[in-house]
């Protein structure tokens, strides 16, 4: 009896072990994922702006998460911004009286995806001073609609001044998920961009990104992403930028 007794209580211990181990090897393999698709830093669901006020984006402070989400992550899109009476469009603000991009607005389909490659780009947007930092360049030439959507590359109203971490990853883990879609339906997605200024600044604080697809809800988000950059203090003034900590001018 007790060698039966000793010979199940040494099961039952090993199997607890094995799936201790299992878990552990689960837990590692999903943040190991999870980190993937959503870098350390980057994005964080949990804080919600409730609505998409623009000036309450603008006032917003960046407490070291890139990445927000709005109003629950659902998007603001009537019924009629999600009409397919016009098939796929894409429409671009007019600059305003400081040459700065405003809301950028498209019904998506495969269809208008490019075929070639991308020219460089060589608008300048408002506030463009680049500089080169430790870590590359400070700022990229962002498009509001990537030209993975719609092949729209050096069009003023479709470039705004960006940080490289607002550019990619952020934003463009967000354009990935929309064209990953594109692609593997014959769906539509309804999109919307909006650079978020403040005051007369010629430098973006940020913008926020709505995507929803038309004939399901498979994909949905709403977003918003901080035109930031770490180490770099910018003024958004005029784009001009030191090493955070530094003395330089």
């Amino acid at each position: 009896m007790k060698m039966r007794y000793r010979k199940k209580k040494h099961l039952k211990k090993y199997l607890f072990v094995l799936i201790i181990v299992l878990l552990a090897s689960l837990g590692g393999y999903l943040t190991k994922n999870w980190q993937t698709y959503f870098p350390k830093n980057t994005i964080d669901v949990s804080t919600n702006v409730p609505s998409e006020d623009i000036n309450q984006l603008a006032n917003m402070e960046y407490t070291g998460t890139q990445v927000v989400s709005v109003n629950n992550q659902i998007p603001t899109f009537t019924k009629e911004d999600l009409s397919l009476d016009r098939n796929s469009w894409q429409t671009f603000s007019d600059l305003d009286s400081l040459n700065r991009v405003g809301e950028a607005n498209a019904m998506l389909h495969e269809s208008m995806m490019p075929t070639e490659e991308r020219e460089p780009l060589y608008v300048n947007p408002s506030g463009w001073k680049n500089k080169k930092t430790d870590n590359g360049w400070l700022y990229n030439r962002a498009h509001l609609i990537g030209f993975q959507l719609t092949g729209e590359n050096n069009n003023p109203k479709n470039l705004m001044t960006a940080t490289r971490s607002l550019n990619t990853p952020c934003m463009l883990e967000y354009e990935n998920r929309v064209a990953s879609y594109l692609h593997e339906t014959n769906n539509h997605v309804r999109y919307r961009v909006t650079p978020v200024f403040k005051d007369n600044e010629l430098v973006a604080r940020g913008v926020e990104m709505q995507a929803q697809s038309v004939e399901d809800n498979e994909l949905q988000f709403h977003v918003y992403i901080f035109n930031v950059e770490e180490g770099m203090v910018i003024n958004y003034q005029d784009g001009t930028s030191t090493v955070e900590g530094s003395k330089e001018k």
